[in-house]
């Protein structure tokens, strides 16, 4: 087993946060798993903060951007997904809540519309109980979900 020193950790967490965004507990796991002493790992996090290698609310707003736009999550999904980064729940939802609601509406519709092409249901209720199933699934909230799906009553989306 060869031991890597504190410096050579700082270097190497520092290039690796260097080619992407990572949060404080993905650097802080990484250096676990090399076997860096907790002291030395508090410093080594220390540093790369007071440097901007890390910052959970960069990281945050990175994280909400690519969830909701390139794999097309909600809200809930993208926040549990903050949680279990340990990104302070008032941090991850101040940024949640700046998503611009058009856009994450669009989203949403674009997703139900090619869900409705592959789902097959007896009836309208059954095939929107499916769609609804789904779109809960990735992480959108039903008041969301009932804005955008085509109810016979034509419910209108007020926000």
């Amino acid at each position: 087993m060869n031991t890597i020193t504190e410096d050579e950790a700082l270097n190497r967490v520092a290039a690796y946060c260097s080619a992407a965004e990572h949060c404080r507990a993905e650097v802080s796991e990484k250096l676990q798993k090399w076997g860096i002493a907790y002291e030395a790992i508090e410093r080594i996090l220390a540093r790369l903060e007071a440097e901007k290698y890390i910052d959970d609310e960069r990281y945050c707003r990175a994280f909400i951007n690519d969830k909701y736009r390139f794999a097309k999550w909600g809200k809930m999904k993208i926040g549990q997904g903050l949680y279990m980064k340990k990104i302070p729940s008032d941090v991850a939802w101040r940024y949640l809540n700046e998503i611009d609601q058009e856009e994450y509406l669009a989203i949403l519709r674009d997703l139900l519309a090619s869900k409705r092409k592959s789902v097959r249901g007896k009836d309208e209720y059954e095939l929107n109980g499916k769609l609804i199933r789904f779109a809960m699934s990735r992480g959108f909230e039903m008041k969301d979900i009932k804005c955008c799906i085509e109810v016979s009553e034509e419910e209108a989306c007020a926000d």
